[in-house]
């Protein structure tokens, strides 16, 4: 099972997405704890650029850099507010390895061809859900979509992969994983899981998820839960 450590930027500071107990933190600060725990995959999320609020790229730039100093081989996700073909290749040509693109997909369809025409390969399909119901942008709203529907559109489309965020409920919520299953059995492409994946034992379901084949997990829990940053050891590169 891949993890992805994911910083959630916003004002320059990593802050919780779900559950985490701690925040907000230095990203240097908790970068450095990463690559000393061997960890040589990363996801970075614009929290600003997504709300439309600004936005993050130099900080998200120069993190990139320093993960590329601490390891030879790394895998780095950035997301967050993506809508154009000058953002995509801006966080390529700074390190990154995939760029995730989610609100798009339902919004304009005709800009995710126009981008999957020059990085296919780069390219990570977000989808976001609440209790099995597929999520409009910021989550106010559940979408008109089936998450069958949106995985064979998204198939479609042409993606390589596909990142599911499922919101939790609570904090205690288990992890939505008959939708996840869905979403694999539909798209017919490799699938990560994040949001509601908060503990040791959902990442030990998670592996019995047929075509789940990685994670996302937010940095905070996991520098939180001394467990949780132990699975980084055991993680393939």
């Amino acid at each position: 099972m891949k993890i992805l450590p994911t910083l959630n930027l916003q004002n320059g500071l990593v802050v919780p997405l779900f559950g985490a107990r701690q925040g907000p933190r230095n990203p240097c600060e908790l970068l450095d704890i990463l690559v000393d725990q061997g960890c040589h995959r990363l996801a970075l999320v614009d929290v600003d650029a997504a709300a439309g609020v600004g936005n993050n790229r130099d900080l998200i730039a120069n993190l990139m850099r320093k993960f590329h100093r601490g390891n030879a081989k790394v895998c780095i996700q950035v997301g967050g507010g993506v809508r154009s073909s000058d953002q995509v290749q801006f966080f390529l040509d700074h390190g990154a390895t995939w760029i995730l693109v989610g609100t798009i997909i339902q919004r304009s369809p005709l800009v995710v061809d126009q981008l999957l025409a020059r990085f296919r390969d780069q390219l990570t399909a977000g989808v976001d859900a609440r209790g099995g119901e597929i999520q409009s942008s910021g989550w106010r709203a559940p979408a008109p979509l089936k998450p069958d529907s949106v995985a064979q559109r998204i198939k479609a489309h042409g993606f390589k992969r596909l990142l599911f965020t499922d919101i939790p409920g609570s904090v205690k919520a288990m992890p939505d994983f008959g939708t996840a299953r869905t979403l694999s059995q539909s798209a017919h492409i490799p699938l990560f899981m994040g949001g509601s994946i908060q503990s040791v034992e959902h990442l030990r379901l998670a592996k019995e998820v047929q075509g789940l084949q990685g994670v996302a997990l937010d940095a905070l829990l996991l520098v939180d839960d001394a467990d949780l940053l132990g699975s980084l050891n055991l993680a393939p590169i």
